[in-house]
């Protein structure tokens, strides 16, 4: 698995969604997904779904990269889908789960566009900056959006760290892909071991750097870059604003 198709990872573009500032795309991320959540009619749920698809296409990214990214996502959500048509194959049932797993896959869309259009420095910031008024509490704001950041920034390279092992195991003569049944399973299950120790070890290395470089808590820190709004924002933010008006209120077109 290359960098590039990595779930999560940054690919970079000259687009309108990439010029974007990350704190309007973390608030149309959120707003998006609560009213997921309360999409009650077919036309709400094919705003939604022509949002989510135009924000993929202004990105000017390959399709290949989202399906990709949508791939696990809707091999888990495709269980509870086959149970009722195995076993209960009443219309209503089945429809549910379609709109059950539409109402699931559009929000993980939405959020794979925030990922991929957004580097994690920027991500981390744009959190960071939204989240300042908490600091008057005494939460760590700035460990909790670097924390955010670093978990976005690992998924990549898990993914990364898996495809070494299985060339590793492959060059040794062990092709996973050529097993099948309770082999396979086996096989798969003796991967988790390398991983996390691999997985750890990178974690360590991680954290020795932000020591060793005096990162300690992130209070007062300055930032090289200072995010500013644009009219692209403000844009962006009413045509948002409009979606989600007609997702709520169930328009229909006739």
């Amino acid at each position: 698995m290359s960098t590039a198709t990595a779930w999560g990872q940054y690919v970079h573009s000259n687009s309108v969604i990439h010029q974007l500032d990350p704190r309007t795309k973390l608030v149309s991320v959120v707003v998006f997904t609560l009213c997921c959540m309360q999409l009650r009619s077919p036309c709400g749920y094919l705003a939604a779904a022509v949002l989510a698809g135009s924000s993929m296409r202004l990105s000017r990214l390959p399709l290949r990269l989202y399906l990709g990214g949508l791939r696990p996502v809707l091999l888990f959500l495709l269980l509870p889908l086959c149970y009722h048509l195995l076993f209960n194959r009443s219309q209503a049932g089945i429809m549910t789960e379609i709109f059950n797993l539409w109402r699931i896959l559009l929000p993980v869309a939405f959020a794979l566009v925030l990922t991929r259009t957004t580097k994690p420095l920027d991500l981390a910031k744009g959190l960071e900056v939204m989240c300042k008024p908490l600091a008057r509490l005494g939460i760590p704001v700035e460990a909790f959006a670097l924390m955010v950041m670093l978990a976005v920034r690992f998924i990549p390279t898990i993914s990364q760290e898996l495809d070494r092992i299985l060339m590793a195991q492959k060059a040794r003569g062990c092709e996973i892909g050529s097993l099948r049944g309770r082999q396979r399973l086996q096989a798969c299950l003796r991967l988790i071991i390398p991983l996390l120790v691999t997985t750890i070890g990178r974690a360590e290395q991680l954290a020795m750097t932000i020591e060793a470089r005096a990162y300690g808590d992130g209070r007062g820190r300055t930032s090289f870059r200072v995010l500013h709004f644009s009219r692209m924002d403000a844009a962006a933010g009413g045509i948002m604003l409009v979606y989600t008006l007609l997702i709520l209120s169930g328009w229909r077109p006739w």
